[in-house]
């Protein structure tokens, strides 16, 4: 390593270490929020993974707003590190569910499929911008796994297919699910 890039290393952790502890705690939430848009947009992570880690996260963002409250908006010592221990926890689960066998399994050239990655993607981008807290993306994750499951199901009773009277009722669905994304990534509230 030659003394430029052991330079840029030192400054960036002693950058890191004169963060505010405030400050610190909401970038690591920020990237453990990021790495979940990043899976659901790539299909590493199904819409029920998706919505299990961010029902986790909102938990703990509550628990950090209690905690907050408690001690004037301040983090003590302790809480920051109950916090922190969280947030490896759930940094694990990240990783465990973006790399174990479950992908989103969309069938991309089929109109549901095509619905279905569009919607993925529009959650992934309202969680990475903030414009979905992680309780909205968990919920919308939560209705995105239940039409996955009717999909497979319906598919698995008719031979891999769809009834034309399926692809409606699932495009009705699609079609809720959709104005809900919308109406949460624009109510103005912010992760």
């Amino acid at each position: 390593m030659n003394i430029n890039t052991r330079i840029v290393l030192c400054s960036a952790v002693l950058a890191a270490l004169m963060l505010p502890a405030a400050a610190q705690v909401s970038q690591r939430k920020e990237n453990q929020q990021d790495r979940i848009a990043n899976g659901a947009a790539s299909g590493q992570l199904t819409a029920g993974e998706t919505a299990n880690l961010e029902k986790k996260e909102s938990n703990l963002n509550q628990e950090e707003k209690l905690m907050r409250r408690e001690d004037n908006g301040k983090l003590t010592g302790a809480d920051r590190k109950v916090l922190n221990q969280q947030q490896n926890q759930l940094s694990k689960n990240i990783y465990q569910d973006k790399h174990n066998a479950a992908v989103q399994n969309t069938n991309p050239k089929s109109e549901v499929g095509k619905r279905a990655e569009n919607q993925q993607d529009r959650i992934a981008q309202g969680v990475k911008s903030g414009q979905l807290t992680a309780g909205e993306a968990s919920n919308l994750e939560r209705k995105e796994a239940g039409i996955n499951r009717e999909v497979r199901n319906d598919r698995a009773a008719n031979g891999g297919k769809l009834t034309p009277q399926e692809r409606a009722q699932v495009n009705r669905q699609q079609n809720r699910v959709s104005n809900q994304i919308y109406n949460k990534k624009h109510n103005g509230r912010r992760q």
